[in-house]
């Protein structure tokens, strides 16, 4: 497959058949900055079921609201008028997501992999104690709890997918949930795969730089049952 790309976003058709719908997809921590590596074979399979790929490269800051903005702006750049948009962040990709100053209205849904909403302190240890030394922010923007309070008060899409694995400490996906359930008419729906926090991400990098040896097999089988899983959800009737 054939990647492309389009200032900080990377941009992938499917292989030799019509784009059935569109993925815009946000990563989780620094795995974010080459999601055309690290996440390639997640991507690439969901290419494969006809779904045109929008990745964003970005460093995760401290103003997530600012970055939620960021990412909106440049995938509705480039989003065909026709087609149908899915939503689909790993870890803090989910948060982004759900701050998207249109709350959720110009997509069709939201797959939420291994949803993280730790705070600064939790996320970045030593900024505890250095941030306020050195005068520098030393919470994100929103607060965990703010994001919460935020997505229950102007999140408006009712479709999402909650994806958890059984073996993901830093899962927080039980909480969006409780949030996102409380509202009216919800259809929010949370399932529990095999894996651990970086299921998604593939040995793409490790794999380029080091041969097919480098590969693993069975963590291809849980990334192969995830693309299934995220495109059964959301293509089927």
């Amino acid at each position: 497959m054939s990647w492309r790309q389009r200032g900080s976003l990377w941009l992938l058709d499917p292989p030799g058949r019509a784009i059935r719908g569109v993925i815009q997809f946000i990563g989780g921590s620094y795995l974010a900055a080459t999601p055309q590596l690290s996440y390639r074979r997640l991507l690439e399979a969901l290419a494969r079921q006809g779904l045109a790929i929008q990745a964003w490269s970005y460093v995760p800051g401290f103003d997530h609201q600012a970055q939620a903005n960021e990412a909106w702006r440049l995938f509705r750049g480039v989003r065909p008028d026709n087609l149908h948009c899915l939503r689909l962040g790993h870890s803090l990709g989910c948060k982004l997501h759900l701050l998207a100053p249109d709350n959720g209205r110009g997509c069709s849904g939201l797959a939420a992999l291994s949803f993280n909403n730790f705070s600064a302190e939790r996320s970045v240890p030593l900024l505890a104690e250095l941030g306020p030394r050195l005068g520098i922010q030393s919470e994100f923007s929103p607060s965990p709890s703010e994001t919460l309070r935020l997505v229950a008060a102007n999140y408006r899409q009712p479709r999402n997918l909650l994806v958890r694995f059984n073996r993901d400490r830093i899962d927080q996906s039980r909480r969006l949930e409780a949030v996102l359930l409380a509202r009216e008419s919800d259809q929010t729906e949370q399932i529990e795969l095999s894996g651990d926090h970086l299921t998604p991400a593939s040995a793409g990098l490790r794999q380029n730089l080091l041969g097919a040896w480098a590969d693993d097999p069975s963590r291809q089988r849980q990334i192969d049952t995830l693309a299934e899983t995220i495109g059964r959800w959301w293509l089927s009737p």
